[in-house]
């Protein structure tokens, strides 16, 4: 794995981060599920490389090295991503958020038109409540769970959030399967093989190794007001879901792609959570596409 480089915040606060890919070329912010840390994947790196394309990514508060910022929703992640940015010297950039990254990717949309030129966001969750659908249909129990003890509030959150992390604290490649469970539909299961199951293990225990703030915030966050209006998203966004995710359900998927003013819907029938991997290269030049659209 990379090495993490550091900057500090104008409020005191250190953010790790990672760089790879050519110093000229244009800017991709990988924005990493949750939990995780930030991550260089090889399914992302190798691609994008191959596109020309420069891969940033950052821990959020609490995870890794990155110091916790109790209280933060969605839209305060816009600000340490100008911090990153800056320290590493991009002005613009497209950005794909995945999972639990992409209520951050949209923000970064929402909130930085002038900078963002294009968001994908990849199994990302629709806001809670999400009206006209119900937002734990197709869910598995284990998110289920998390998420009402996160409706319930930071005590019982903490507290659930805790005996998972004991688990993930150790996890390899191997294990990671097993861990995550029923989670995973097939498809995914068949996905998390071989070197990305090491490298998604290796961004779960980074992610844990210093407590469950950074999961426990990122969670609070998604079910609170995420600051910014779905609506008001003036840059391009792509919307990309697969029927057989188990974490993140297909409907969340067609919601944000209904509600995000000219989003492109990528939706299949035959992807996961995790198989999507396969589709990084495709994700990727779309964005390019879309970033060079005029607006």
């Amino acid at each position: 794995m990379a090495d993490f480089s550091t900057v500090t915040t104008a409020d005191g606060r250190v953010l790790e981060y990672l760089v790879s890919g050519p110093p000229d070329g244009k800017t991709l912010l990988f924005q990493p599920g949750t939990p995780s840390a930030g991550m260089l994947l090889s399914a992302v790196v190798e691609p994008a490389e191959q596109l020309g394309l420069r891969v940033v990514s950052y821990s959020r508060p609490g995870y890794g090295q990155s110091t916790p910022r109790p209280g933060r929703g969605v839209a305060d992640a816009v600000t340490d991503i100008e911090t990153v940015l800056d320290a590493v010297g991009v002005e613009r950039f497209v950005t794909l958020g995945w999972s639990g990254g992409g209520p951050h990717a949209l923000a970064t949309g929402a909130l930085l038109p002038e900078r963002c030129q294009a968001v994908a966001v990849l199994a990302g969750p629709a806001p809670y409540p999400a009206y006209g659908i119900d937002w734990f249909a197709g869910m598995d129990s284990g998110n289920v769970e998390e998420f009402g003890a996160a409706l319930a509030g930071k005590d019982e959150l903490t507290a659930l959030l805790e005996t998972f992390a004991a688990e993930l604290g150790g996890v390899t490649g191997e294990g990671v399967t097993e861990g995550l469970g029923d989670l995973l539909s097939p498809v995914d299961r068949a996905a998390l093989t071989g070197e990305f199951a090491e490298e998604m293990a290796a961004g779960l225990r980074r992610a844990v190794s210093n407590g469950i703030a950074g999961w426990r915030d990122d969670d609070l966050a998604f079910v609170s007001y995420w600051g910014f209006d779905l609506a008001g998203i003036s840059v391009p966004v792509a919307v990309w879901q697969g029927r057989q995710d188990r974490m993140v359900p297909f409907e969340h998927g067609q919601w944000l792609a209904a509600k995000v003013p000219n989003a492109q819907a990528h939706l299949f029938a035959t992807e996961g959570h995790l198989s999507m991997v396969s589709r990084f290269g495709e994700i990727f030049a779309d964005l390019l596409e879309l970033a060079d659209r005029p607006r």
